[in-house]
């Protein structure tokens, strides 16, 4: 591996070891924190934009699908055309897009307008977390890497403890569009302390959309890919219908939804921090760790969800198990060689697919009449086939090593 390659994904400090890393941190994490607001609370809302819009839940859940494939789409044409260019400008940008997409959102006149503005609003999810792991592990040496992308992460966590229950809390008082616009302000903060706070790189010439399509080549990068696309999808076939199954399983009041969905952030910014210590020692093995506890939670879920409190316990362990993008994220920064931007935003756009795929195959369930808690067996369904993808993945590379 070169020295640029290795200065690129953080392998030690290089030039920028002089840059205070905290303030750094934090200002790429408020990114996340914006983007985890409008995405989970999407979920939360989903009783509300249905009602709002005079359209069954399965039918608003495509809000959530199209935000997610508007992600899918964004990653790699943003990541691939953006690799030349600035980081700092290129996530300012990207905030900026973000920030304008989401009002847009707040203020769509019907569903189909929602549909349009929340893909327009998918767009550069993946391209600003890819750029923002970079960063962020560039300034670190590399045993530290996967914490220092977790800390960006933390953003998004905690956005499922304090942005995605203030989000709710409004929406069922204001509105629901309330929720979209108090992101689309996070965004435009985002975009006054990436400004201010940011190391001011300089463009990278070397770059090239052509070295960038090169990570397209490697079977590592597919498999990992694969691994966030289908195992995540559990996850977000359960936290997409949370809110559903508290109001028409357990019978709990609306009130009790916002402290729910923080329980699942607390769970998430744990599961992150711990993991992230974990996969800096042994990543693959965490990787498996969290896929099999995902599959045996999830199993467990629809026994759960009867009683408030079995319920708030399930969706909190469901929330330690989604720190498996962070992990996966490092992974990607150690098998992409020189095509680190596409395949840091491509790890986004392979749990976004996960996030279309896990909240469509629910609805399926749903609609099939095996009630709301079924959910959670198509999501252990996809943990477990993650799994599988990542045997293949770890037995694939240890071929490879003996060849």
């Amino acid at each position: 591996m070169t020295t640029a390659i290795s200065q690129d994904i953080g392998l030690d400090a290089g030039p920028l070891a002089h840059i205070k890393v905290v303030p750094v941190l934090l200002a790429l994490a408020m990114g996340g924190f914006a983007i985890g607001t409008t995405e989970f609370a999407a979920m939360s809302l989903l009783p509300y934009i249905a009602a709002g819009l005079q359209v069954d839940e399965p039918t608003a859940s495509h809000a959530v699908s199209a935000y997610a494939l508007g992600v899918v789409v964004g990653a790699p044409l943003i990541a691939v055309f953006a690799a030349r260019f600035s980081r700092r400008l290129t996530l300012i940008w990207l905030m900026a897009a973000f920030a304008l997409a989401n009002i847009l959102s707040a203020m769509a006149p019907s569903y189909g307008w929602l549909l349009l503005f929340r893909f327009i609003s998918g767009l550069p999810h993946g391209a600003y977390f890819g750029v923002a792991a970079l960063v962020a592990a560039s300034l670190v040496p590399q045993h530290q890497r996967t914490q220092a992308v977790a800390k960006v992460m933390l953003g998004l966590t905690v956005a499922n403890i304090i942005g995605v229950p203030v989000a709710t809390a409004l929406g069922q008082a204001l509105g629901w569009r309330f929720g979209f616009a108090i992101t689309g302000f996070l965004a435009l903060v985002t975009c006054v302390m990436v400004f201010a706070l940011a190391p001011r790189d300089p463009a990278r010439p070397g770059a090239s959309p052509l070295r960038e399509l090169g990570a397209l080549r490697r079977r590592q990068v597919w498999l990992t890919l694969a691994v966030g696309a289908v195992g995540f999808g559990g996850i977000f076939a359960v936290y997409a219908y949370t809110s559903t199954i508290l109001l028409e399983v357990t019978m709990a009041p609306p009130t009790v939804i916002p402290i729910v969905m923080a329980i699942f952030g607390v769970g998430m910014t744990l599961g992150t921090l711990g993991s992230a210590w974990a996969a800096d020692r042994a990543l693959m093995p965490t990787a498996a760790g969290l896929l099999i506890a995902s599959v045996i939670i999830l199993g467990a879920f629809p026994f759960l969800a009867g009683n408030v409190y079995t319920l708030a316990a399930g969706v909190f362990l469901v929330g330690v198990t989604s720190s498996l993008g962070t992990v996966l994220q490092t992974r990607l920064m150690d098998v992409a060689q020189d095509a680190q931007t596409l395949a840091a935003a491509l790890n986004h756009g392979a749990f976004n697919v996960a996030n279309a795929l896990g909240p469509w195959l629910g609805g399926m369930a749903i609609l099939a009449g095996f009630g709301f808690t079924s959910v959670a067996w198509v999501g252990a369904g996809l943990s477990s086939l993650g799994l599988v993808v990542l045997g293949i993945a770890v037995w694939d590379e240890r071929r490879s090593r003996k060849a």
